[in-house]
């Protein structure tokens, strides 16, 4: 293969041993792509196209950039099928694009922006010695830990806010149709921030009373959440750490909690839920669940992103999960797949 071969061209249309070495340039070049995404975000590209076809001239009008160099890159664009362009000159957007549309209910945009800053790309840089040492990279980069990093640089942790947002009301509804609330008073969602996911199941349950337990200084984004909802005459919030003492319910709720923690603490706050369940009730883990030969790339490789990023974080397997709920003097009872990639762990004291 040379460079002038195209390496998005798939490894199925060229002879193998030229497809292996397009996909292989594909791969090498993958971070091209992730820029142009955040670029793409970064200009709001996808806003100035949602009304119709545009030139390249108008946009760099309209975002202060300089013409030329707006044409090559929405051209870059149509080669990772951002945009289509029939007559060489106006560039219309494509369903892919549209996720970025600041308009959108769930938009990807704000993720878009945060996978090419600072605190997510430098510490990827160092995948390397994350996998010869066992250990996060965004200190080593950045001279502090994550979320330590977001208090100083309040612009970036607040767009790390938004985007993990955007993600979780992505997958809410999904996991919210495979939940059995059957019998259920009260749902305790562990670390839910404004409690997105709570009140997604309280809307559908309407006799469901929920809590969020979460850091204090997020009170005031959950009971305004919960208006918004209009659930707030059944939704509590209590600020806390949830490893020290929960408030009690019949079904504990942790979306996304025991993937940033080590074993040990991960088991540590699924013992506080332990202690505080109702008489008979589950605890409710919605993770990745990694398994060897995924269908999709994600888990594992979202587990390479809690390698590097994290102290400690990890997706699990389903053997790794059941060890931790075994430890926490819990029992692993049923894994729910959803029409996300996200899975239900349910599990009740043993």
């Amino acid at each position: 293969m040379t460079l002038y071969e195209n390496p998005l061209t798939p490894a199925g249309s060229a002879k193998p041993a030229d497809g292996d070495a397009g996909r292989m340039f594909q791969m090498i070049t993958g971070y091209w792509v992730t820029q142009v995404v955040r670029t793409a975000a970064e200009l709001n590209i996808a806003d100035h196209l949602a009304a119709g076809p545009s030139t390249a001239a108008d946009i760099a009008s309209a975002e202060s950039l300089d013409p030329s160099a707006t044409f090559r890159f929405l051209r870059a664009c149509v080669a990772v099928d951002l945009a289509t362009c029939d007559d060489g000159e106006h560039f219309t957007a494509t369903r892919l694009l549209d996720t970025l549309r600041t308009d959108r209910s769930g938009s990807l945009r704000d993720l878009a922006l945060w996978g090419g800053m600072t605190s997510h790309w430098r510490p990827w840089e160092r995948l390397v010695d994350a996998v010869r040492t066992g250990e996060g990279q965004a200190e080593a980069v950045m001279g502090n830990d994550l979320f330590g990093y977001f208090t100083e640089h309040t612009d970036e942790g607040a767009l790390f806010t938004a985007a993990m947002s955007a993600m979780t009301e992505g997958a809410v509804e999904h996991l919210a149709r495979v939940i059995d609330l059957a019998g259920t008073e009260t749902v305790v969602d562990i670390g839910g921030a404004a409690g997105a996911f709570v009140q997604r199941l309280m809307t559908r349950h309407p006799s469901l009373r929920g809590t969020v337990l979460d850091l204090p200084h997020i009170a005031d984004a959950a009971v305004k959440s919960a208006a918004s909802a209009g659930v707030s005459d059944r939704f509590d919030f209590v600020g806390g750490d949830f490893f020290d003492s929960a408030p009690a319910g019949d079904v504990f709720l942790l979306k996304y909690v025991l993937h940033d923690w080590d074993d040990e603490s991960a088991v540590r706050i699924l013992r506080t839920c332990r202690t505080s369940l109702n008489p008979g009730g589950r605890i409710l883990v919605a993770e990745l669940v990694v398994e060897i030969n995924d269908a999709t790339a994600l888990p594992p490789l979202m587990d390479l992103n809690m390698l590097t990023l994290a102290n400690g974080g990890r997706e699990r397997s389903r053997p790794e999960f059941e060890k931790l709920f075994q430890e926490a003097g819990l029992r692993l009872t049923r894994v729910t797949p959803s029409a996300s990639l996200v899975s239900i762990l349910e599990a009740v004291p043993a």
